[in-house]
C-alpha cells in the first residue's frame, strides 16, 4: 500500500446521494480475490452501456476526470452491503480520499484498511466542492485537513491506527508482521 501522507489533486464530482457498494462496483465482478483490474469496473453499470461501450455522458469517462484522486460524492457513500471490493475498485482507479457529508460505516473500515481515506465534511463546504468539479484541493492527513484553492481548510478526523497505518503505507497484517520480532521475544519469555 502506498504511504497517503499530503497530496494536491483535482476532484470529480459524484453529486448522487446514497451510492452503494452495489453501484461501486456490481455484484457480478466480485469473484476476483485480486485488487487489481477492479478500477475498470468501478461504477460500471454507469459507465458503460449494454453494449459495453463507454457512456460519454458519465463523469469518470470525460477527459477532464482522468487523473484526479479525489471523488466527491453525495451524502450517504457507500451504504449498502459489506464488500471490500468497492473500497479496491476505488483504489484501483486512483482515487485517494473520498469526501461526502456522510460515509457508511463499514464502507469507511474498510476504505481505511485498504488505502482509502473517507473524509467528512460539513454541508456548506460540501456544497462549494459539489459545484466546482474539477477544483484543485490539498489533502493531509498529516494535518488531518482538506484545503481549498483559496484558503479555506477543513479539519477531519481519523482513528489513531488507521491514521498510522495510511501514513506509514501499511495494513494490519504488515503491522503485526513488522512487530514479528517483538511477538518472539514476548512468546519466548518464562510464564509468569
Amino acid at each position: 500500500m502506498e504511504p497517503l501522507k499530503t497530496f494536491v489533486t483535482r476532484t470529480v464530482v459524484l453529486p448522487i446521494d446514497n451510492i452503494d457498494t452495489d453501484q461501486i462496483i456490481p455484484a457480478r465482478f466480485l469473484k476476483g480475490t485480486t485488487k487489481s483490474g477492479l478500477g475498470e469496473k468501478l461504477f460500471s453499470d454507469w459507465r458503460y452501456d449494454a453494449q459495453g461501450g463507454r457512456n460519454a455522458d458519465f463523469v469518470l469517462n470525460r477527459p477532464e476526470a482522468q487523473g484526479a484522486r479525489v471523488l466527491i460524492a453525495g451524502d450517504n457513500f457507500g451504504c449498502g452491503s459489506s464488500r471490500e471490493h468497492a473500497p479496491w475498485a476505488l483504489c484501483d482507479y486512483g482515487f485517494r480520499a473520498v469526501v461526502s457529508t456522510s460515509i457508511a460505516d463499514i464502507f469507511r473500515n474498510n476504505a481505511l484498511k485498504n488505502g482509502l481515506l473517507p473524509i467528512v465534511v460539513e454541508p456548506a463546504l460540501h456544497k462549494r466542492l459539489l459545484a466546482g468539479p474539477g477544483a484543485e484541493v490539498t489533502i493531509s492527513l498529516e494535518d488531518q485537513t482538506l484545503r481549498l484553492g483559496d484558503g479555506t481548510t477543513a479539519r477531519f478526523t481519523v482513528e489513531p491506527f488507521a491514521r498510522y497505518c495510511l501514513l506509514n503505507g501499511v495494513d494490519e497484517l504488515a503491522f503485526l508482521q513488522a512487530a514479528d520480532a517483538d511477538i518472539a521475544r514476548f512468546e519466548a519469555r518464562p510464564p509468569y
